[in-house]
């Protein structure tokens, strides 16, 4: 097997491409490639030779993942943060739980009373 063959592939790949594809099938692995038995004697049932013939008709579904030598360092960036005001918090957590609340009374799932339904709008600060 040449490297020129198969340009996308280096000679080491194409061996362990090959040797891997070997073992599997000297271990029954099925051949993903239609033989004719003239063609397995004239091969002579050769494991390397029937996974280089499957390697030439672009029978495996094979994918080689080569690590790239560029380390990139990423730039850290800084954080903006939006600046929220305490009351503000309260009023989006008592609307929250006013349409948990709401959507619990929906399905069924929550019974509430007159009261608890006032304590909930009224919020913590009343209570």
């Amino acid at each position: 097997m040449e490297s020129t063959k198969y340009p996308q592939f280096t000679k080491f790949e194409i061996a362990r491409i090959i040797g891997a594809r070997a073992l599997q099938i000297a271990m029954d692995a099925p051949l993903l490639i239609k033989i004719s038995e003239p063609e397995l004697k004239a091969l002579k049932y050769d494991a390397i030779a029937l996974a280089e013939r499957e390697l030439e008709l672009e029978a495996l579904p094979i994918a080689i993942n080569r690590p790239s030598p560029r380390k990139r360092k990423d730039k850290l960036q800084i954080i903006k943060e939006e600046k929220v005001s305490d009351e503000e918090l309260v009023a989006k957590e008592q609307q929250v739980e006013k349409e948990i609340v709401e959507a619990g009374e929906e399905l069924g799932l929550v019974q509430v009373d007159e009261s608890d339904a006032d304590d909930v709008a009224a919020g913590p600060e009343e209570q």
